[in-house]
């Protein structure tokens, strides 16, 4: 029974570390990834959607969940000025159902 246990434990943290949460960090060197957020879809190399809660977070699919404190994210970003000091891209979509990766050589960017 100890071992069932500490076996679901272990699965809850292992899934829980691989959600996508993210902290917005103020400055660039604190950051993990820096991402533009472009205008359009065709030029996103992730489509973005912000979920509510930490339990709908995905698995590097494109359901981001922002932490409150920095402690609590997978993944620190900096939101850059400019498209060309980017290393990620995204695009901000208004459904669930639309997030994505749209190019996927940049998905080890976030695990």
């Amino acid at each position: 029974m100890k071992k069932i246990a500490l076996l679901s434990c272990f699965l809850l943290f292992s899934l829980s570390a691989k959600c996508q949460k993210v902290f917005s960090v103020d400055y660039e060197s604190q950051s993990d990834v820096k991402v533009f957020v472009v205008n359009y879809e065709s030029q996103a190399d992730l489509k973005v959607f912000k979920v509510k809660y930490e339990s709908q977070a995905g698995m590097n699919d494109g359901k981001w969940f922002f932490t409150k404190f920095v402690s609590q994210a997978k993944k620190k970003i900096y939101f850059v000025r400019y498209e060309s000091q980017a290393e990620l891209k995204v695009y901000f979509v208004d459904y669930e159902s639309q997030a994505g990766w749209r190019n996927s050589s940049k998905q080890h960017l976030l695990y």
